[in-house]
């Protein structure tokens, strides 16, 4: 049945068995999944495993019967290649698709829904056909923040289920590409965490952990996962270079996970990393080092079989390694991130000189004026003799000072622009007016201020300033100063968020 008879059907024309042809392309050559090509797509490139595909569908059973359609929902499908989260028969053809292409796929019971069908619309045992058209696709985000940073695509699935942690020791074959060109290609057996020292990108060993033994997949890399702003000389690297990676696991070992260490050996262990994360700080290896402390925290944070003198020990570690994660985060200008390190550090010990400064650095950064403040006058409190902290306390009160000012200048000269009208407004206590109901007009998000404005020959009504409340002592000196006499103080009828 041609796409145009299917139309017919689907307006209402009786429905007419649908012929079971195309290529097999089902993986044991058992006619399990055919297909036909409807309409070429473009390019040479096909989805992988992982990634993320946009299709827009209609499918019907063999007696030309439609029971579902995206296109009846105007909103195209996507869904993981490769992961199980569709019939297999789709897993398999769509993997041989282009964008553009239209094809057909005629799918027998044990690629689709099997004995069971998919009631009420599918019943047991049905061969099913699709029309599929492929828009779109893109490769797996392997980052947290899922800022593209890291993009992942499978060339070749690995077996089971396991994947390398932290400390693994791995072995991979790489090539890296700058622009096409190969500027890197080695086999390597190394320990996760250790990549750096031997000109691995950031990036790269995140990657790693998130593969399968056997897997070969291509990575790509931003600039801040890869060589940064820096680059590498060493192959010939600019800064902020985009980088892809050929990369394939050929085995591993897992490091012990924490469930497996007993509280001596959480312990040794966490000594050891410490030393290896201030390595890593000193040489400037801040991400390096941010792995190495947060290792020491998922160890130790949670573990209740230390004895006394243990828990000590296990406490002024897991002090380190939150004020360490603080000043990594602050060189990297994760500033939220260094403030609740600071915050779970403070939690440990409140008065803590390192936490408190530190915390009133990353305000400081992020223009909290009046937090970084707090967080410096703490510590003279405490550590009269803290010369930073004195040097940081006088640049944010300079800092609030400059604030306050741009603020006043602002109504000042919004106020002159009032006073030079003819009709001079007067607004103050006693005035017709103050008894009018302010109506709610206020922005979403900005602090208003209502005022009752009299003017000469007029009927009084509301005025509005969108000003923040904090500002209003100096909003007052304007009025009093340039617009009205001392006994008409500015009255506040209401602030409105």
């Amino acid at each position: 049945m041609t796409a145009e008879e299917m139309k017919a059907t689907e307006s209402g024309a009786q429905s007419a068995p649908l012929p079971i042809e195309g290529v097999d392309i089902s993986p044991k050559q058992d006619e399990g999944v055919l297909k036909v090509i409807k309409r070429e797509g473009t390019g040479t490139e096909m989805p992988m495993i992982g990634d993320r595909v946009f299709v827009h569908y209609t499918g019907w059973l063999l007696d030309g019967t439609k029971f579902d359609s995206s296109l009846d929902r105007k909103d195209k499908f996507s869904f993981d290649l490769g992961k199980g989260e569709v019939i297999k028969a789709w897993d398999i053809a769509i993997a041989t698709m282009k964008v553009g292409e239209v094809c057909h796929i005629t799918c027998k019971p044990e690629y689709a829904y099997g004995s069971a069908g998919s009631p009420p619309k599918i019943p047991p045992s049905a061969t099913l056909v699709f029309e599929v058209e492929l828009f779109e696709f893109k490769g797996e985000d392997l980052t947290e923040e899922e800022d593209g940073g890291i993009i992942r695509r499978i060339r070749t699935r690995g077996e089971g289920y396991a994947k390398p942690n932290e400390g693994a020791i791995v072995e991979v074959a790489l090539e890296g590409y700058y622009k096409d060109q190969l500027f890197d290609q080695r086999e390597l057996r190394f320990e996760i965490g250790e990549g750096e020292n031997l000109d691995l990108p950031y990036g790269l060993e995140r990657a790693i952990q998130r593969m399968e033994k056997g897997e070969h997949s291509i990575v790509y890399l931003k600039p801040s996962y890869a060589f940064g702003s820096v680059g590498k000389e060493k192959f010939q690297i600019p800064p902020n270079a985009e980088l892809k990676y050929e990369l394939h696991l050929k085995s591993f070992e897992k490091a012990k996970e924490s469930w497996e260490m007993n509280s001596e050996e959480k312990l040794e262990q966490s000594t050891i990393v410490k030393e290896r994360g201030t390595v890593y700080f000193k040489e400037g290896k801040y991400k390096q080092a941010l792995l190495q402390y947060k290792k020491i925290v998922s160890w130790l944070e949670y573990e209740s079989s230390f004895s006394s003198e243990e828990a000590q020990k296990a406490q002024a570690l897991r002090l380190a390694s939150h004020l360490n994660l603080a000043m990594c985060h602050l060189k990297l200008q994760a500033f939220s991130a260094a403030i609740e390190s600071c915050n779970k550090a403070l939690e440990l010990d409140s008065n803590n000189e390192k936490g408190l400064f530190r915390r009133g650095e990353a305000h400081l950064a992020v223009n909290d004026f009046e937090l970084a403040r707090a967080d410096f006058q703490k510590v003279l409190q405490l550590y009269p003799n803290n010369k930073a902290a004195k040097t940081q306390l006088a640049v944010c009160q300079q800092r609030i000072r400059r604030q306050l000012a741009r603020e006043k200048k602002l109504y000042a000269n919004m106020f002159e622009r009032l006073a030079e009208e003819e009709n001079k407004v007067r607004i103050g206590v006693g005035n017709s007016g103050n008894s009018i109901p302010p109506r709610n007009l206020a922005t979403v998000g900005s602090w208003c201020l209502w005022l009752s404005v009299p003017i000469p020959e007029t009927k009084s009504c509301p005025f509005l300033w969108s000003i923040k409340e904090h500002v209003f002592p100096a909003v007052g000196a304007v009025f009093c100063d340039q617009c009205w006499e001392p006994t008409h103080k500015p009255q506040k009828l209401g602030w409105l968020l």
